[in-house]
């Protein structure tokens, strides 16, 4: 019985001294093994009467037993070992703040857009939205751009499976002047308002995309002249660049819904622009004829017109040299103007 507990205490002292899960078996060996301490132990039973080996070998039994749970304990604390290693190796800090979703922001061009409307608001003029699929009458003939003119070359360009009540195909609008007549048509002079908006034109490259945004302004009443108009884009210029370092100058050109027309170019005096003219607007006197679609007589009432790309505006305010830039979804550039 001494043996037996001997054994016991001193597989226990072997198992808690081993260092890894194979020394343990190593250790294992030694007490359970085919010539283990306790195997030897029943080959010696053969010696004894039949009585002492019932009594005997229950002991010896119990004895096996209690070195497998000491067995079983170390390796149990191995596994173990080997979690907690794991876990701390592959540990995740609760304490981190969570991941949010990322503030969004204005796009450049809505920006310019709000910031157009802010400032025409300002000096009473309303803002009108309408359709971007529009009709042909609206989108060129109620402006004195009839079919087959030479003026539609470069507009009439995108075309949807879609009829008028005149059975004409129905265009995207190339402009954002349909609004002017539609505007005009539900309003009475004096009649001030802008109309920003998308609008579609094949054109592709650098300066130009398909789709671009517009903002066109209209100002009818009795008295309004082209010293109007030029008081008016002026002022506009100056209060959107922020700055009286620039020159405006209104260049003689054709457009069929104004007579007579310019082109606004604009200069900078300072800065990395300076000593460059560059084309701001299209403009003019709104002609006798558009006047009249818009339901009023020409001989009494008269205004002026012009058009602006956002995109170009956008470009000279934030010094960007591509236009492409503005639709490629790019966050590191976008991100620069929140």
């Amino acid at each position: 019985m001494e043996d037996l507990n001997q054994i016991i205490e001193d597989a226990r002292a072997s198992f808690a001294s081993v260092t890894t899960p194979a020394d343990l078996e190593n250790e294992k060996a030694k007490y359970l093994g085919k010539s283990g301490a306790i195997t030897a132990l029943l080959k010696n039973m053969s010696k004894l009467s039949h009585e002492e080996k019932r009594a005997f070998g229950a002991k010896i039994n119990s004895a096996k037993q209690a070195v497998e749970k000491l067995l079983e304990e170390r390796r149990q604390e191995f596994a173990n070992e080997k979690m907690q290693k794991r876990l701390s190796s592959e540990a995740i800090d609760v304490t981190l703040a969570g991941r949010t979703v990322g503030m969004g922001g204005l796009h450049p061009v809505i920006r310019t857009w709000m910031r157009i409307e802010e400032i025409f608001r300002t000096i009473g003029f309303d803002v009108a939205d309408g359709p971007e699929i529009e009709t042909d009458w609206f989108s060129f003939t109620a402006l004195n751009n009839p079919p087959n003119h030479p003026a539609r070359s470069m507009q009439d360009t995108f075309y949807i499976d879609m009829k008028d009540e005149t059975g004409k195909q129905m265009p995207l609008r190339p402009h954002t002047s349909p609004m002017q007549v539609r505007y005009a048509r539900q309003n009475r002079p004096p009649i001030k308002v802008i109309a920003p908006g998308r609008t579609y034109r094949v054109d592709s490259d650098a300066t130009h995309s398909p789709m671009f945004h517009q903002v066109e302004g209209l100002w009818i009443a009795e008295d309004i002249s082209f010293a109007d108009l030029k008081g008016v884009y002026v002022d506009f210029l100056r209060r959107f660049f922020e700055t009286e370092d620039l020159i405006v100058r209104f260049r003689p050109s054709y457009f069929p819904f104004t007579e007579p027309s310019a082109e606004v170019d604009m200069m900078f005096t300072t800065g990395p622009r300076k000593g460059k003219w560059l084309e701001i607007s299209g403009s003019g006197e709104v002609h006798p004829n558009v006047v009249r679609n818009f339901g009023l007589d020409p001989e009494k009432y008269i205004g002026f017109a012009f058009g602006s790309g956002l995109e170009r505006l956008t470009m000279l305010r934030y010094g960007i040299d591509d236009l492409r830039l503005f639709f490629e979804g790019d966050l590191r550039f976008l991100k620069q103007f929140n």
